[in-house]
């Protein structure tokens, strides 16, 4: 063994010993260095020698950039050729496709997926829920006594009269999707109503417990806090 030489190391062969692989012996076959280019290619439809020729020293990005004279001069065809027409189209179809990058779905993400939009007609009415308690919209008409024991009759700016000070009440959103409903029913039944009438009415709330019985309370549909 020779001075310095690692035991465990295999003997070299091929080059060193003399011996040269049948790919790289000079005027052998060619190295093909991008042959999953090239398989590419033939998938597409173009001719596996113009292929290998296109993928000898050039990826797919690169082949989408070169000018008709270079693909010409690269495979070996008149620029007026068929075969090069053939080959173009190709070329430039991939160049049209563009990658898209993978996103992540979120819920928020995918619930506006046109895929995930119902296009039923029917929708969940929450007031058939059993958790939530009864709502009922108040006639206009009515506040004045259904508030009474609440004593919110209050002399007006001017003192010669009264007004009902709702803004006392406790407050609910327009967008609570129990106030939605009823502003739905009420336009079912009426679609001359105008916008905005919703605002400023008075919602009576019916809630039931075992140990309390039932419960009224009333609020006021307010656009916001």
């Amino acid at each position: 063994m020779a001075k310095g030489s690692n035991p465990f190391r295999p003997a070299l062969s091929g080059r060193v010993a003399g011996f040269w692989p049948e790919w790289a012996k000079p005027g052998g076959c060619e190295l093909v260095v991008k042959s999953s280019t090239k398989k590419r290619l033939v998938e597409l439809g173009v001719p596996e020698e113009q292929a290998h020729k296109l993928a000898d020293d050039a990826n797919m990005d690169a082949i989408k950039q070169m000018s008709v004279d270079e693909v010409a001069k690269k495979i070996g065809v008149d620029v007026d050729s068929a075969e090069l027409e053939k080959v173009m189209g190709i070329i430039r179809e991939q160049g049209t496709r563009k990658r898209t990058r993978s996103r992540r779905i979120t819920i928020s993400q995918k619930a506006i997926d046109d895929d995930d939009i119902p296009t039923g007609t029917d929708r969940f009415n929450v007031l058939n829920h059993h958790l939530v308690p009864h709502h009922e919209l108040l006639a206009e008409d009515e506040e004045a006594t259904a508030l009474a024991p609440w004593a919110l009759e209050m002399a007006d700016i001017s003192g010669e009269g009264t007004r009902l000070a709702k803004e006392l009440l406790p407050k609910i959103l327009i967008t609570d999707p129990a106030v939605q409903v009823l502003k739905e029913t009420e336009e079912i039944a009426n679609d001359e109503l105008p916008a905005g009438w919703l605002t400023n009415r008075v919602v009576r709330v019916r809630r039931y417990s075992i140990s309390s019985g039932t419960t009224t309370a009333y609020r006021l549909i307010v656009e916001e806090n």
